[in-house]
């Protein structure tokens, strides 16, 4: 239990730990214990029952809206952002994912991507003074 860094598996080891070791004995008292809904601790184990701790820890994949930028645009930006010219703006990133990648795409998240989530530094001369 003590590696794990994930909330909700150290929750759902930490039901079974209690059931195991008879230190909680009941379902009940496990849920009043984490501060959950009975059936949410039911319903962990009977996934528990069916499948081991594989099936305990199992997340569907999550439903939603897809990402405007496939795997093969955001590898590309990337490589481009590795490049020793590179770009010298936001506005170039944008205007380059518009043209190249045929991605319309609003400033706000070109910049989002390329700074935070590709940590890329845009290729601007030094000051001189």
């Amino acid at each position: 239990m003590r590696p794990e860094k994930d909330a909700v598996r150290h929750e759902k080891l930490q039901v079974l730990y209690w059931l195991k070791t008879k230190t909680a004995d009941s379902v009940l008292s496990v849920a009043v214990r984490l501060g959950k809904h009975r059936t949410t601790i039911q319903r962990w184990l009977s996934s528990y029952r069916a499948g081991g701790i594989e099936e305990l820890f199992y997340q569907k994949p999550r439903s939603g809206r897809p990402r405007i930028m496939n795997p093969e645009t955001v590898e590309r930006l990337e490589m481009e952002l590795l490049e020793p010219e590179g770009f010298s703006s936001y506005k170039e990133v944008h205007q380059w994912l518009t043209r190249c990648c045929e991605v319309p795409v609003a400033y706000r998240t070109v910049h989002e991507w390329a700074r935070y989530r590709l940590k890329g530094k845009l290729k601007v001369p030094p000051r001189r003074e």
